[in-house]
């Protein structure tokens, strides 16, 4: 689907937001843009609820590493050990 075309009622659109995919449902067509209020009524999320888990599952991951806090800044070699955790 191109990013800028005329969309019609009943049409499906499937758009990445970031982590999540969006499935949202046509219900109405507008002329002018409206409050985020009243997008609910021109539309139908079809999204499944395990898109919305994606960034919370993220989130709830304890980093790879730990280190202490006040225990200032890491030495030459602790640097280099972290950098595959930092970088990848």
């Amino acid at each position: 689907m191109k990013p800028s075309r005329f969309v019609k009622v009943g049409e499906t659109i499937v758009a990445g937001t970031g982590e999540i995919t969006r499935t949202v449902k046509v219900k109405g067509l507008l002329e002018k843009r409206v409050g985020a209020k009243l997008v609910g009524e021109f539309l139908e999320d079809l999204t499944p609820a395990a898109e919305y888990e994606k960034p919370r599952e993220k989130q709830a991951a304890p980093p790879p590493f730990f280190r202490p806090k006040g225990s200032g800044r890491p030495t030459k070699k602790e640097r280099r050990s972290l950098n595959p955790f930092l970088n990848g």
